[in-house]
């Protein structure tokens, strides 16, 4: 019996982050813990049937490959061009590309995410201002290993009607990223060169 029960919750772990993966793609959902009580709700799944973020990521990668097409490749290929003439203007700060562009699993509408480095955040605002684009600047909160977490400036703008999020950290940060919200685990980061590679494939 507990056997079968382990089947069934499996069953419907697998069927939520697949609804899930659906409910984000056709709605342009970026909220994983939305998507997922989204999707419980509808297929009725107890809350130990509830999949991790990292399995509703992977369903929604399958997902785009096999229902995304051309549309998504296009998106995907035109954010990708955006982040890289981006990150080739603001080379003097080190900037990685993070976040669902990178991973493929972003839609027409997300926005790139940018890390760069250095000490003196203000030179960045003055490098977009010298390109002529306004933005709005804040914080972001960023969470490490052994619950710490960390505020840093952020700048948000558009450039070719698409979205941009760069997050300054210091320069000594470069050496270990903040964990994932999707998965728990250090964000994955690409420098300009591999993205580069990116918008060729």
């Amino acid at each position: 019996m507990a056997k079968r029960s382990t089947l069934r919750n499996d069953q419907m772990r697998q069927a939520v982050a697949l609804e899930a993966a659906r409910i984000m793609a056709q709605q342009s959902l970026a909220d994983f813990y939305l998507a997922k009580r989204k999707a419980a709700e509808r297929l009725g799944a107890p809350e130990k049937a509830l999949p991790s973020n990292r399995e509703i990521e992977e369903a929604l990668v399958e997902y785009q490959r096999l229902f995304g097409g051309d549309e998504h490749r296009s998106a995907i290929s035109r954010l990708r061009q955006a982040a890289f003439q981006a990150m080739k203007m603001l080379a003097q700060f080190n900037p990685q590309l993070v976040g669902p562009v990178l991973t493929g699993t972003a839609h027409s509408h997300s926005e790139v995410q940018l890390h760069l480095f250095t000490d003196t955040p203000e030179q960045i605002a003055l490098a977009l201002l010298q390109h002529d684009i306004p933005y709005h600047s804040g914080e972001r909160q960023m969470r490490y290993a052994g619950d710490r977490t960390n505020n840093y400036p952020c700048f948000v703008f558009v450039a070719g009607e698409v979205g941009f999020e760069i997050v300054a950290f210091p320069t000594d940060a470069v050496r270990e990223a903040p964990l994932s919200p999707v998965d728990g685990k250090p964000m994955r980061r690409a420098r300009t060169a591999e993205v580069q590679a990116l918008t060729q494939v």
